[in-house]
């Protein structure tokens, strides 16, 4: 049974010139123990998935349509106070930015200690042994002394570690991570994303992971989703996606990436730009870029069809048969 079912999600920004459509129609599901890639360009959607998921949707955005469900659970019509248990206890966050996600006023031991309580019945001395242990299982060395120091006394690294234990805290089914490698140099990168697996195989949590670094999607999940204009493109088992992919787009972002066997002067470039949310163009949204269209995907909008191994949202993939 999957952990997280999304359903034809749809998230709108009402607006003075007419109501933007966000996210257009989003579904995907996570298994328990499953890492999944969420990639693409700015503003393809990626992070407001995950808010509306969270429940952190920025007003005036709101789900307009569609259902979020949290091991059988529909979530996404709770109010926010109905959603806070559910955040941090069944659902861990971890952002871009770790500064952000801590409060520098307390020490990290306080921050951790307070969050343990909010969810699970310890008493203080019970949240602090637990909150040692959850550095240590992060990589935090000397946590029992680092406990009670304060955000800026870690580095960058170190602080996202801190922002993971406390994702962790109150031992969530799902985590949600949201450009969690992006402020950091290469090789604490490299740190983080064993560490997020090494999580996901001891905990059995599943992990939806968002980025726009093809590299670290190769290196950590097991399935990707490839976003594009508020919809889902391709989404398909990741060596699949990358190996083969299915959706002219996905075949672009992959061309893009450097490879160091072949001696090339440019690298490959999708020429245009993503269309702005005021600007969608009828039919696939992709098409004014894409080598491969044909008339309908002028027209007509494609939804994910079977294409191999993986599903793409392209009707160069219309089953045989089927009236074009």
């Amino acid at each position: 049974m999957s952990l997280l079912q999304v359903k034809n999600l749809v998230v709108e920004f009402p607006s003075r010139r007419g109501t933007l459509r966000a996210l257009d129609s989003i579904s995907f599901d996570i298994a328990p123990g499953e890492i999944l890639g969420v990639v693409g360009e700015s503003g393809a959607g990626k992070s407001l998935t995950g808010a509306a998921i969270i429940g952190l949707l920025e007003p005036p955005g709101r789900i307009a349509s569609g259902q979020i469900l949290l091991e059988g659970q529909r979530i996404d019509n709770l109010s926010h106070e109905q959603m806070r248990p559910i955040r941090g206890r069944r659902i861990g966050a971890i952002f871009q930015d770790p500064l952000t996600s801590l409060n520098p006023l307390y020490s990290i031991g306080r921050q951790l200690v307070e969050t343990i309580q909010t969810h699970l019945p310890m008493t203080a001395k019970q949240a602090r042994s637990q909150a040692i242990s959850l550095l240590e299982d992060t990589g935090i060395p000397a946590a029992a002394q680092r406990v009670d120091h304060y955000p800026h006394q870690f580095s960058g690294g170190m602080r996202q570690r801190v922002v993971i234990a406390l994702a962790l805290a109150a031992e969530p089914k799902l985590i949600v991570a949201d450009e969690p490698t992006t402020a950091l140099d290469v090789s604490i990168q490299a740190q983080i994303i064993m560490l997020l697996k090494d999580i996901c195989a001891k905990r059995g949590a599943a992990v939806m992971l968002i980025t726009h670094d093809m590299g670290v999607i190769a290196e950590t999940c097991d399935r990707v989703a490839v976003m594009y204009a508020g919809r889902i493109a391709e989404i398909g088992p990741v060596h699949e996606v990358i190996n083969h992919p299915a959706h002219p787009y996905t075949a672009g972002l992959m061309a893009a990436i450097p490879d160091i066997t072949q001696d090339r002067e440019r690298l490959h470039q999708i020429d245009g730009a993503m269309p702005r949310l005021n600007a969608i163009p009828q039919g696939c949204a992709f098409n004014p870029r894409c080598p491969q269209r044909f008339d309908r995907c002028t027209q007509d909008r494609p939804d994910l069809l079977t294409a191999g191994a993986t599903r793409a949202a392209c009707w160069l993939h219309t089953p045989a048969g089927a009236t074009v």
